[in-house]
């Protein structure tokens, strides 16, 4: 994937023009083959397209419609089908973001509970490559609503969000793998029921949401200054949810600076909390809220959308925060097709840590297996990796995104590399 990567950019430097930048009008688009890397999901193929309506042009880069149509699948198990629309124009002073997806995985992540408490055998998992997996199948409609207050950039955000989650065991006969002896972890969380039987299977979840933002970001898809903070409250209330009603709050904030032409200095902390004393079901833990989504997914933490060369899903707890730094450098800008095109690069810092842990009743765990399969729960340990990237801009809005990243601890495995579409954030 890596010589592909080179190869991709080695076709664009080629064949560059050089010209100054021109203002979009009418519709414009990126389509590719959706040819991608993620290292916990392994090599992706497929299509995507994505259509914008700039209108005039007088408010370029910013688009009056975008629609995102992709279908995928990666080698490791997962497919990707997907329909989103992101609008400002639809209603009027209101920014419309409507997202359906059905994400199958037949290899999820499953790490166990409370980051360092679970124990990560690097040994294990290149003997049994199901062992820290399970099987989870998920369709999503969400439908969000954001707009301020007059012409201050304070503003508000609601929405609704329906998920049905399947759970279940890696099916090894259908991917042709091995027993592992004993069973694999998810089994052996339902056994020692650190995982509840009435949710064991899954199940739906309908999420209401409101919160507030601040957003003076100069543009959306790589702003060069500004603040976008938001706090929002996501709900499954009792009234809408039969069982596992519970409430989540988050606080994200970001903050872009400028610090020389084309160089920008970016960073991200989100806090994610539990409301009060209901239960969270185990399989909408890694759900991270936001007040819209921009990939497919948004779990966490660990993996491309949170805490990049950490293993995905690695960190999963009741309370946790996570923050991204990370300097960004456009050093080539070129017109080719008419279309414009810049190359870029970023360096980055992630780290992540749990506040509040799951609770896990560990007495039906034998003595071996709490010595093999469990640490005592620290408190102010840090998930941490750093790394490099490259990004190609097409018009700006649509951004081809490399990054690779390593992680400081081996309990959170060795590397990641992503090769997907968009700045982290």
């Amino acid at each position: 994937m890596r010589r592909l990567t080179v190869v991709c950019c080695l076709f664009f430097i080629v064949l560059l023009g050089f010209s100054a930048e021109k203002i979009k009008k009418g519709f414009g688009f990126g389509a590719l083959p959706a040819i991608s890397y993620d290292s916990d999901l392994g090599f992706q193929y497929g299509a995507l397209v994505n259509l914008y309506d700039y209108g005039d042009g007088s408010t370029y880069p910013k688009y009056n419609h975008s629609l995102y149509l992709e279908l995928s699948t990666y080698t490791k198990g997962t497919t990707i089908a997907r329909l989103r629309y992101d609008s400002e124009k639809l209603i009027p002073k209101v920014r419309t973001t409507f997202d359906v997806a059905y994400v199958p995985d037949q290899m999820s992540d499953f790490y166990g509970f409370n980051g360092y408490q679970s124990v990560y055998d690097i040994t294990t998992s290149k003997t049994y490559r199901n062992f820290y997996k399970c099987e989870k199948n998920t369709f999503r409609i969400k439908a969000d609503f954001q707009g301020y207050f007059g012409e201050s950039k304070f503003g508000w955000v609601a929405g609704y969000a329906f998920y049905n989650f399947k759970m279940d065991t890696v099916n090894i006969n259908k991917l042709e793998l091995k027993p592992v002896p004993g069973g694999d972890l998810f089994q052996k969380y339902k056994a020692w029921g650190l995982i509840d039987p009435t949710e064991a299977n899954g199940g739906s979840i309908n999420y209401l949401k409101l919160g507030l933002k601040y957003d003076s970001r100069d543009q959306l898809a790589c702003p060069t200054k500004g603040i976008f903070t938001e706090a929002v409250v996501q709900s499954a209330p009792k009234f809408l949810n039969q069982s596992n009603p519970h409430t989540k709050l988050a606080i994200i904030h970001r903050q872009y600076f400028s610090l020389a032409k084309d160089l920008i200095f970016a960073y991200r902390i989100d806090y994610q909390t539990t409301l009060g004393n209901d239960k969270v079901p185990y399989y909408a833990q890694p759900e991270l809220i936001t007040s819209y989504l921009i990939a497919a997914t948004n779990q966490g933490l660990g993996g491309k959308s949170s805490v990049r060369g950490i293993l995905r899903n690695r960190i999963i707890g009741d309370d946790v925060a996570f923050g991204n730094f990370e300097f960004r450098y456009k050093f080539l800008r070129f017109e080719w097709l008419k279309q414009n095109f810049y190359l870029g690069t970023n360096i980055f810092f992630d780290s992540g840590i749990i506040l509040k842990p799951i609770e896990m009743n560990l007495t039906n765990v034998s003595t071996s297996d709490k010595a093999t399969y469990f640490n005592n729960y620290d408190t102010g340990k840090f998930h941490s990796a750093a790394g490099i990237g490259l990004k190609i801009g097409w018009n700006e809005n649509f951004v081809i995104s490399v990054d690779f990243g390593k992680s400081l601890n081996k309990q959170d495995g060795n590397t990641g590399f992503y090769v997907g579409l968009n700045y982290l954030f």
